[in-house]
């Protein structure tokens, strides 16, 4: 009887305080929602813990200590609520439930151990799987196949329990029931993976995770990447038949997504001062840069670009819906031995949100997102890789040359949409990658060679993926007295000991926290003044252009590159307005990137296409002369095939070198153009 009495004593209780709590305005705040809830059409209430502590603390301990009874108790004293304020809507729905955010305690899932089994507990984590969502059984009937009998047995987890014996006293036939689907009561249900956050995790370690089990309501409400508060019962479940080991699972009752973005940094009244005063120092921007790598000798332009790409430019929504990206992309290409790998693991670490990672990827999922089969139950999830876990911050991607073809195609709308499209064993889906995506690539001649394009010293990667990166820089290692001994003396210094390096202007931490802060709180606009310089820039590059023989130097792609890069640059400086002060540095930078990456080697004119096409103007010029020759041969010859070696004679008569013609066929023919019609014969598809 006392155990009957504590319960009933829970439904009192909770019926109570949904009926009298009131918050600092004096409102009945959940007497008020649940008046509110037929109009809304729900059928759970919200309901906060600490709200529950200050009104009785005893009964909020005993949620925490006895989940199961006590959930229960509360979803029917919502029902008892409910029908005192709207009878009908009590009558039709019969089944209300309780959801409990914000609980006084975020507990780490390395720390979920066996004393918190069957306890109500919050864990923080990211969303890395989401199943198919399913259909389970609470209430199973059954009819006996004898007697026609029909009974109801309740189902408390996944395994369906059958009667052993029919409960008609004139009948107790054994086995083989029939079950009655159409009669027998479903909910929606779905399984999630949850894992510990990158930031969180400790070094050399393997991230935890844990499975979460979503019902009613709660399904289908949060996807891969999704960061996430899950407050419910942790539960056992047996690994398999009769083994004495068993793995632990949630049963969720609320799941609260975070949409604080970079909400892991937390930014004191004391912090914020020692900000604001660093955002007056007239030499900020050379203080940030010298900060970022220290350890790493040089490299000022490329340090440049990531402070502005830790800062960060402003998204925007077009009136018609069209989303223009603010994160900044960069690619570093360069010679081994060049600190590429090192500038990547500095920015995973400094970054709010960094996630370091390869080409290949470290899951099944690579660098966007997959459908993968479980191993042991057979069903697909939906996996999410580096990009998706990375979104709302930094994924810096090693040897981005190396990565997966399938993720090559999705990375192409990472880049530029920022989401990722999967459809796949019938999930269809678009997952969010708001990302800035510092990369690192390796020439494919092992040392990178000036005299190619960066298409050609990346064949690799394709050309529509490289053009998508608002800068570039090429880092190569070549023998030159002065530098050398400035950074063998700086390299040998970091390794006498710490007292003999010099600290960096702005501390790591207070750093971290800076770039935060400028990426949360600083969003400038364009002034007229920088709307002009760009402008300007802009069209006498343009200009360069303009004749029937003349390359390409820039595209509008650049042009939204450098208003980036400007608003990146106000931010850093926590001004309001971008003005032409901050634009005139970020010409210089994109200056610096075309004249390295974008130039003709041939004519020695700047020239997009080789960043854009993949080959300069006058390649693609001879290409297409070259092809006119095969076509008029054609014609000579009433259309039949060109005998190659004919068509190489000819080609060399009309001052192309046998070598460029050769390529140009292996070239053509790999890409479908023409084809080889008959052995030493070729002609144009």
């Amino acid at each position: 009887m006392e155990i009957i009495q504590e319960t009933i004593d829970y439904r009192e209780k909770f019926a109570e305080f949904l009926k009298s709590f009131q918050d600092r305005n004096g409102n009945f705040k959940y007497r008020d929602a649940i008046a509110q809830m037929a109009s809304l059409g729900k059928t759970s209430l919200v309901i906060d813990f600490e709200d529950l502590m200050s009104y009785d603390a005893n009964l909020a301990k005993e949620l925490k200590e006895r989940p199961e009874v006590v959930i229960q108790r509360a979803n029917l004293a919502i029902t008892d609520v409910m029908r005192t304020v709207n009878m009908n809507y009590a009558a039709r729905v019969k089944e209300f439930r309780a959801r409990f955010r914000k609980l006084d305690e975020v507990i780490p899932l390395r720390a979920l151990k066996a004393s918190l089994i069957n306890k109500l507990i919050m864990v923080e984590g990211i969303i890395t799987r989401t199943s198919f969502v399913k259909q389970l059984i609470k209430i199973a009937k059954f009819q006996c196949p004898l007697c026609k009998e029909k009974f109801e047995i309740e189902q408390t987890g996944t395994i369906l329990v059958s009667p052993v014996q029919c409960p008609n006293p004139d009948c107790r036939k054994k086995g083989n029931f029939r079950l009655l689907t159409e009669e027998s009561k479903f909910v929606d249900w779905q399984m999630i993976q949850l894992q510990e956050r990158p930031e969180e995790l400790p070094p050399g370690r393997l991230p935890r995770s844990i499975d979460c089990i979503l019902q009613e309501d709660l399904v289908d409400t949060i996807r891969p990447g999704d960061r996430v508060y899950i407050i419910g019962v942790l539960k056992a479940r047996q690994d398999a038949s009769k083994m004495a080991t068993f793995s632990s699972f949630i049963d969720v009752n609320y799941v609260e997504i975070s949409e604080k973005g970079l909400e892991e940094i937390e930014i004191t009244p004391e912090d914020e001062k020692a900000i604001i005063e660093l955002s007056k120092d007239p030499l900020l921007y050379q203080k940030i840069f010298s900060s970022i790598a220290p350890s790493i000798y040089g490299y000022e332009e490329i340090k440049e670009a990531i402070a502005y790409q830790l800062a960060g430019g402003v998204p925007k929504v077009m009136p018609d819906g069209v989303k223009v990206r603010g994160d900044i992309h960069i690619l570093l290409v360069g010679d081994p031995g060049t600190a590429k790998s090192q500038l990547l693991q500095y920015v995973a670490r400094i970054a709010p949100r960094g996630i370091y990672t390869s080409g290949k990827g470290s899951t099944a999922a690579g660098l966007t997102a997959t459908v993968v089969r479980d191993k042991t139950t057979h069903e697909f999830f939906l996996e999410a890789g580096a990009l998706v876990l990375a979104d709302r911050g930094y994924a810096c991607i090693d040897e981005i040359d190396k990565m997966r073809s399938e993720d090559r195609v999705a990375l192409h709308e990472a880049m530029e949409q920022q989401t990722i499209s999967i459809a796949k064993a019938g999930i269809v889906v678009q997952l969010n990658a708001r990302t800035s995506i510092l990369a690192a690539a390796n020439p494919t001649f092992g040392r990178y060679v000036p005299q190619r394009s960066i298409a050609e010293n990346l064949s690799d990667l394709p050309v529509t993926i490289i053009s998508r990166f608002d800068l570039i820089f090429t880092l190569m290692d070549r023998p030159e007295e002065a530098r050398d001994r400035a950074m063998s003396e700086h390299i040998l210094s970091l390794h006498q000991g710490a007292t003999s390096v010099k600290s960096p202007p702005i501390s790591p931490d207070l750093l971290k926290k800076y770039f935060y802060y400028v990426r949360k709180n600083i969003k400038p606009i364009l002034t007229d003044r920088a709307i002009k310089k760009i402008e300007e820039f802009f069209l006498e590059m343009r200009k360069k252009g303009e004749g029937s023989d003349s390359p390409v130097p820039i595209t509008v792609r650049q042009l939204e590159s450098i208003i980036r890069l400007s608003e990146a640059r106000a931010k850093l400086a926590l001004k309001k307005e971008v003005t032409e002060e901050d634009v005139e540095p970020v010409i210089k930078l994109m200056k610096s990137f075309l004249f390295q990456v974008g130039i003709d080697r041939t004519t020695g004119k700047l020239d997009i296409d080789t960043i854009m096409v993949g080959r300069p103007k006058s390649i693609s010029d001879k290409l297409a002369a070259l092809f006119d020759l095969l076509i008029t041969m054609e014609k000579e010859n009433n259309m039949a095939p060109v005998k190659k070696e004919a068509f190489i004679s000819r080609a060399e008569n009309e001052g192309f070198s046998r070598n460029f013609v050769e390529n140009a066929l292996i070239k053509w023919t790999n890409e479908g153009i023409i084809y080889e019609a008959k052995p030493g014969y070729i002609k144009k598809a």
